[in-house]
């Protein structure tokens, strides 16, 4: 009984010493809620980098609109490929291991598609892209993916892709 005792003693007497609304800290970064200090210094151990926001980049630039006879899907979504953006007037400009990719939206007549393009028709790049494109296109774009993942090239490689997006 006599060890509880002391023990709790020991605790009360100890915790009476501290306030428990006063979250200052011992003096470190980061302990007991006190905000971590951060540096605008590259290499320094507190660096931050500056955080991308794609979807918000992509709603800043404007929509590329397009009007065609045509009426297969795969065909109008080959149009919004043909005229996406390729340059940072028109595109948010994606940085990969193999190249730079180009993220735009094309109204092609009155259907919104993202479109993911390479620097030029000559460059390909692995349809897994593309299928990642698809499947992550809320993460690009803000809107959700409404259909499938549409390319164009070969059965391995591809110059772009382009799915159509439900905004609303």
């Amino acid at each position: 009984m006599k060890k509880i005792l002391l023990s709790t003693i020991a605790v009360l007497t100890l915790a009476a010493c501290e306030d428990p609304f006063d979250r200052k800290g011992v003096g470190f970064t980061g302990i007991d809620g006190e905000p971590r200090t951060i540096s605008d210094v590259p290499g320094s151990a507190a660096f931050v980098p500056l955080a991308t926001n794609v979807p918000a980049e992509l709603a800043a630039l404007p929509t590329i609109p397009v009007v065609t006879d045509q009426t297969d899907a795969e065909k109008v979504a080959r149009v919004a490929i043909d005229n996406g953006g390729r340059s940072d007037t028109d595109a948010v400009v994606l940085t990969s291991r193999d190249t730079n990719l180009f993220l735009s939206t094309v109204s092609v007549n009155g259907t919104l598609y993202g479109v993911l393009r390479t620097p030029s028709n000559s460059s390909r790049i692995d349809n897994a892209v593309g299928a990642a494109f698809g499947r992550d296109a809320e993460q690009f774009t803000g809107c959700l993916p409404a259909g499938q993942v549409y390319r164009k090239g070969s059965s391995s490689r591809s110059s772009g892709f382009a799915v159509p997006l439900n905004c609303s």
